[in-house]
């Protein structure tokens, strides 16, 4: 009888063990901040920025035969005074998959993809955050109440088409985006829609040690309002390493809409990043963006300047 409890213990150990190993969770995040002399139309401030920090958890379950269970949770909050970020707490994303030969199916509330295969993969300063991120890009899908379907890969080819359902809008949103990568070239597509408005992206990016390139172009339909036509916007990135340390220019130009002149913009973004570990970095940055009087709001003349810190974990 001792030798059968043993075993049967043992049995227990051996089972709980192996189902913890087909189960995990992560805890991850990003604390950035940075202190910036600002003049924004004729006034200027010294502030405080958050750059985007947050907190997330993310895991996955192996469900066997190749088929996997995760989640990921992630709450944005400010650095500079402790608040949430965002009106809601799980607002940067709260996302259930399932994944596996056939590739994922994800349900919840994230980021469009036709945006991270875009602007969001040349912004490699600071991560399109804070002061400096891509003011020119129109953002027009939506992120809640999403359905998504992304592929495996195809040969360095993966394409993922969602949809945002209108429940509490007038319209279902739409995404698409396609990513390739072959050697040093990496290319990107995509396209969104929202009732009336609309827009298509294409971007590039070519990697030869040090020197890293990358650009994207733009064509949206009354990406900032109802009724102002279509217009064309790109931007050019350069990134120089040397060692630890990490050189960075950027200049964005958007053009003016078809229906309402005087309204283009352009913006320039010098920055010096180094690298203390492969977590923690300190940065120095200048931006300025110059604005036609008809531009949209976030357009708005300005330039800052200031040093920061970044620690993921």
């Amino acid at each position: 009888m001792k030798k059968l409890q043993v075993a049967l213990a043992a049995l227990a150990a051996l089972s709980a063990g192996s189902a913890l190993a087909q189960s995990s969770v992560e805890i991850y995040g990003r604390m950035n901040v940075s202190v910036e002399r600002q003049k924004v139309g004729g006034v200027s401030t010294t502030e405080m920025i958050n750059n985007s920090s947050r907190i997330g958890f993310r895991g996955t379950e192996d469900l066997g035969g190749g088929l996997k269970a995760g989640f990921v949770l992630e709450h944005g909050f400010n650095i500079d005074t402790g608040t949430q970020s965002q009106s809601s707490f799980w607002a940067r994303q709260s996302e259930l998959n399932l994944s596996g030969g056939f590739g994922m199916v994800r349900l919840g509330n994230f980021t469009s993809e036709a945006y991270f295969a875009t602007a969001d993969y040349i912004s490699m300063h600071n991560h399109d955050t804070g002061t400096t991120y891509d003011r020119l890009y129109a953002y027009v899908g939506r992120n809640t109440d999403k359905l998504a379907y992304r592929t495996p890969d195809l040969g360095g080819l993966t394409v993922e088409a969602a949809v945002s359902l209108k429940e509490a809008t007038a319209d279902n949103s739409f995404d698409l985006a396609a990513n390739y990568n072959v050697g040093n070239l990496q290319f990107g597509a995509g396209y969104e829609k929202f009732g009336d408005a609309n827009q298509f992206a294409l971007r590039a990016l070519y990697s030869m040690n040090p020197f890293t390139f990358g650009a994207y172009v733009q064509r949206d339909e009354d990406g900032y309002g109802s009724g102002l036509g279509k217009r064309t916007t790109f931007r050019l990135a350069g990134m120089y390493t040397m060692g630890a340390s990490e050189l960075h220019a950027t200049v964005g130009r958007a053009g003016d809409y078809d229906n309402l002149s005087d309204s283009a913009a352009t913006q320039f973004v010098l920055a010096y990043n180094y690298n203390l570990s492969k977590r923690t970095k300190v940065y120095a940055l200048y931006g300025k963006v110059s604005a036609d009087a008809n531009a949209p709001a976030d357009y708005q003349d300005r330039t800052n300047f200031g040093v920061g810190l970044r620690h993921n974990f």
